[in-house]
This record gives C-alpha cells, sequence and structure tokens, in this order.
C-alpha cells in the first residue's frame, strides 16, 4: 500500500515515487533531499530488503512504512530512486521500467551502458532527454571531482587529470562508520583493535585501497574517474591517472587534482570559472587558512574548490583541493537532480 503524502505547491505535476533502499545512508539522505527542494510528491513507496521491511521513516511530517522490494513494487510509480547496490539494480530495474517507471540508478550497474545517460545536472543536463527508462548516477568521488573539472574544462581545455581521492568511510556504509567509531574508543582507551570492514585498521591510519584490484593495479574506483569523466564530460579521449585512499574521516570526500588543459592557463581566469559554475564554490585563500574541508562540506549540498595554483611539473596544468559530500551530491542529491530533470 502506497501511503499518500502532501506537497508543496509546484508548478510540476506531482509525481508517484519510490525509493529503492530506503533505509540505507544514501536513501535516508535521499527522503531529506526531496523534503527540502520540494520535490512535488503525490505518494512516496519505500522499498527495502525484508529484513528492513515494517521500520517506519517520516517524510514531510507523516510516518511512512518500509515494504519489501518486489518485482511488483512499481505499479503506479512514475520515478523508482534506486540506492540499494548493482545486483539489486540489474535486477529490479527492469521491473520498474516494464511497470511504466523512469528509474535514477545510484549503482554502478549501468553506468557504462551506451544506452543509459550518465548524468551530472551541471554538467550533462541535456543528455538526459535520451533515456530509455533508466538514467544513472556517477561514482561519487567522479561527480565531486568533475564539480570543479569541469567549468576549468569549459575555460581552457582538458587534456589529461592526475588526482588522488581521500575518501571517507560512510562511503563504505554505516558499518564502516561504526568500525572507526569503535577503534577510536578502543585505541584510546586501550584496548585492542578488532577489524571486520577494511583488510586493516582505519582509525588513525589511511588504505590505499577502494574497491578491489585489476590485473593493471588499479582498482576499479580508481578507474571510474576516466571511464565515467569520458561520458559525463563528452571527452571520449580522457585519461586519468587516480590513486584512491580511504581516510578516518566520516563524511566527505576529497580530491587532490592535477589537471593539464589544451591552453595556457591562468588563476584569474580560473577563479572566474568556479565562481560562475554552479554547485561548485571558492574556498580559496590560503594565507588565511581558508581551503575546503570536509568537516565544513558535510551535510552541504554545494562542493569547494581551492589551493588553486599553477602546476609546477606540467605545462598548461592547475592544481586544486576539492572536498564534496559524497552521501549528497555524490549520491542522493545529484539522484534527485537527475528526476527535477524528468
Amino acid at each position: 500500500m502506497t501511503a499518500p503524502v502532501s506537497s508543496r505547491p509546484s508548478n510540476a505535476t506531482p509525481k508517484h515515487l519510490a525509493i529503492v533502499g530506503a533505509t540505507g545512508a544514501v536513501g535516508i539522505e535521499m527522503l531529506r533531499v526531496l523534503e527540502r527542494r520540494h520535490f512535488p510528491v503525490a505518494s512516496l513507496r519505500l522499498l527495502a530488503s525484508p529484513r528492513s521491511a515494517g521500520k517506519k521513516l517520516t517524510f514531510r511530517g507523516e510516518e511512512l512504512t518500509v515494504e519489501p522490494l518486489t518485482a511488483e513494487s512499481f505499479q503506479g510509480i512514475d520515478i523508482a530512486l534506486f540506492s540499494a547496490g548493482g545486483g539489486i539494480s540489474k535486477e529490479f530495474a527492469p521491473h520498474a521500467v516494464k511497470a511504466g517507471a523512469i528509474v535514477v540508478d545510484n549503482s554502478s550497474a549501468f553506468r557504462m551502458d551506451p544506452k543509459v545517460p550518465l548524468i551530472v545536472p551541471e554538467i550533462n543536463a541535456a543528455d538526459a532527454a535520451t533515456h530509455s527508462g533508466i538514467l544513472a548516477n556517477p561514482n561519487c568521488t567522479t561527480a565531486i571531482t568533475l564539480m570543479a573539472v569541469h567549468p576549468l574544462h569549459q575555460a581552457f581545455g582538458l587534456k589529461r587529470i592526475i588526482a588522488s581521492s581521500y575518501q571517507a568511510v560512510s562511503g563504505t556504509g554505516a558499518k564502516a562508520i561504526e568500525e572507526l567509531r569503535d577503534q577510536v574508543g578502543a585505541i584510546t582507551s586501550g584496548q585492542p583493535v578488532t577489524k571486520e570492514v577494511y583488510p586493516h585498521q582505519i582509525a588513525f591510519n589511511v588504505l590505499p585501497h577502494v574497491d578491489s584490484f585489476l590485473e593493471d593495479g588499479y582498482t576499479r574506483e580508481e578507474m571510474k574517474m576516466q571511464n565515467e569523466g569520458r561520458r559525463i564530460m563528452n571527452l571520449p579521449g580522457l585519461t586519468a591517472s587516480v590513486t584512491c585512499v580511504r581516510v578516518p574521516v566520516y563524511r566527505a570526500h576529497s580530491v587532490a587534482v592535477t589537471a593539464e588543459f589544451e591552453r595556457p592557463v591562468s588563476i584569474a581566469k580560473a577563479h572566474e570559472a568556479i565562481n560562475a559554475a554552479p554547485g561548485i564554490r571558492l574556498h580559496d585563500d590560503p594565507a588565511n587558512a581558508v581551503y575546503p574541508m570536509p568537516i565544513e562540506c558535510s551535510g552541504e549540498d554545494d562542493c569547494r574548490v581551492g589551493r588553486l595554483r599553477i602546476d609546477c611539473a606540467l605545462p598548461n596544468a592547475l592544481t586544486f583541493w576539492v572536498s564534496g559530500d559524497q552521501l549528497l551530491k555524490g549520491a542522493a542529491l545529484n539522484a534527485v537532480q537527475i528526476a527535477e530533470l524528468i
């Protein structure tokens, strides 16, 4: 049974929505984003695994009951937001499309499918018009990085990227957050550390290991910036050498980027390009200790970029630091923005 949900006035026709993976970290953020952006909702169906069915979540002051996800869950649904992993998306997204819903998928299941648009609305919103029932949300680190890279690409013409990420444990999930907290507590109280989520202690440590390793020594996560960046920015020749690192931060990813361009660069023009771009804010006054930090980006829709400087090793290159909330722009917010395009 779909619970009716009141909606704020809008020029758009209210939609019947479903969230798959509603009890997860991203699903809960989707609820919050839909509410504060006043998305026109006619009804909202919350879907999750059988073990989460029956839980209560609040949306616009009303308590909704989570339902078990089945192939029949999408009757009468206009838009289905998926955030329950690639296997669930591959199995259930076709059922949603068959029932007449448009799917916005937050997993990696469809990102490299040439028939599925891969969308960052501030960059390639027009591509959303070519969908055949499914649209894909990019990898969180890719999305945050490209928010800073794209306006610079428009100014100077991007050739290649060299980057290192500093990824918060919430990117792995709720159990990773709990593991970090438990390890910090154990260390500060002189107790032995236990580890389950990560192969090594994450508290007071960094792990150059995000996702599984490929034969060439890169991880799957590291290749996403190149492969997804090519699609999002329509740059089939883009190359990106990336090292992804897990750090003991609870929320918000950061990335150190060196970007080489086709045309000569300048800091003044770079600042101008960033200031004119939506969804990214310039925080670049290092002399006064003003630069992006994950602790300040947590809970913020916009990403931040700073430490902009002319690279001293490569011609026509800029080096900079970008931070953003990976649960928002890297996931829930971007998905809701795609739904708004629909």
